[in-house]
């Protein structure tokens, strides 16, 4: 199966930032979606952004309405990476983060391959 490769997160206190990064093989990087999913102790697995492959207008981006002003997901595609700028963390944002590709190039909502998740935890 495709692996994608998450890194970055830890341990941050409220109000504070992290960036989290996804890296995967330029093959199965090109021409798709990527997006970012979290899941809390005892909760249901929840999205929290995407961004479309990039074009000529730019790639399109989604937020789940919590984090919406607070992160920002982007891409470098030259590095077949894509990133989450975490700012203003609450507790609430504290769970384990999964970068995954979408199952085409525009987000649909849909998956075909994650990563093994990372970490994030923000609390004083």
């Amino acid at each position: 199966q495709v692996q994608l490769h998450e890194s970055g997160g830890g341990l941050v206190q409220p109000g504070g930032s992290l960036r989290l990064s996804c890296t995967a093989s330029r093959r199965t990087f090109i021409d798709y979606a990527m997006g970012w999913f979290r899941q809390a102790p005892g909760k249901e697995r929840e999205f929290v952004a995407a961004i479309n492959w990039s074009g000529p207008d730019g790639p399109k981006t989604y937020y789940v309405d919590s984090v919406k002003g607070r992160f920002t997901i982007s891409r470098d595609n030259a590095k077949n990476t894509i990133y989450l700028q975490m700012n203003s963390l609450k507790p609430e944002d504290t769970a384990v983060y999964y970068c995954e590709r979408g199952a085409g190039a525009a987000w649909g909502y849909s998956v075909d391959y994650w990563g093994q998740g990372i970490q994030v935890t923000v609390s004083s």
